[in-house]
């Protein structure tokens, strides 16, 4: 329970830190090459500007830290997400454009669930 804590805070820190560079300015992604990773929600934060989603994901033998940011809460809801939408421990898939240096944080374009059901960006293409 304390690592959830703690790893929500440090997600929330980072929105903090980011929301003025994200916010009303192009997300620093790479949108030549989409990425799809598939990982476990630790973390799911419903706020504005920008709704986020922390994901451990398996990768060689390590998991590796995600942070995913989706659209604000208006045009997350227009894509199928609620408050309510992720849980810690809930499985997904997303697809979307990693960050230009590599880091493990990457702007969401759909969110495949479990269940196959599909939320996107922003209302459904």
């Amino acid at each position: 329970m304390r690592t959830r804590r703690k790893l929500a805070l440090s997600v929330m820190a980072t929105l903090v830190a980011a929301s003025p560079v994200l916010a009303h300015h192009e997300w620093p992604v790479d949108r030549t090459r989409q990425v799809t990773v598939t990982g476990t929600v630790t973390a799911y934060i419903w706020a504005d500007p920008h709704v986020m989603i922390a994901l451990d994901v398996q990768a060689n033998g390590t998991v590796e830290k995600w942070r995913v940011g989706a659209s604000s809460k208006k045009y997350t809801a227009a894509g199928g997400w609620d408050r309510n939408t992720f849980k810690p421990g809930d499985v997904i898939t997303f697809i979307g454009y990693r960050f230009k240096d590599g880091s493990n944080m990457a702007q969401v374009q759909k969110v495949v669930m479990a269940s196959g059901k599909e939320l996107y960006y922003s209302s459904r293409p």
